[in-house]
């Protein structure tokens, strides 16, 4: 019998369908597809973080190429919109759990 207790989210998923549009899961947050995006989640962090470091270190030599500078860009916009849907995702789910869990 499911405990009549638990609650129910809807998250947005780090990634998307083969459309492109927005994956959800509803359950509560403890299944193997939340530990899943999850971990998906925490290398998508990661890996922005490696990308501002790369990009300082490049900015900073000023000594780029065109395509460089492209490819810069190319990988920081993907990056930057990994970050925005875990941000949303996080979001998401604060909101969720009510006014109480939002530190102000």
């Amino acid at each position: 019998m499911p405990n009549a207790t638990a609650r129910v989210f809807v998250r947005l998923l780090p990634w998307t369908s083969p459309d492109g549009d927005p994956c959800f899961l509803a359950g509560d947050g403890t299944g193997y597809v939340s530990r899943v995006a999850d971990r998906i989640e925490e290398e998508q962090l990661s890996s922005a973080d490696d990308l501002i470091d790369e990009a300082r270190h490049m900015l900073a030599g000023r000594a780029w190429t065109p395509g460089e500078l492209h490819l810069l860009a190319v990988e920081l916009t993907a990056s930057l919109a990994d970050v925005r849907r875990v941000a949303e995702s996080r979001g998401g789910r604060l909101t969720a759990l009510g006014p109480s869990s939002v530190n102000t």
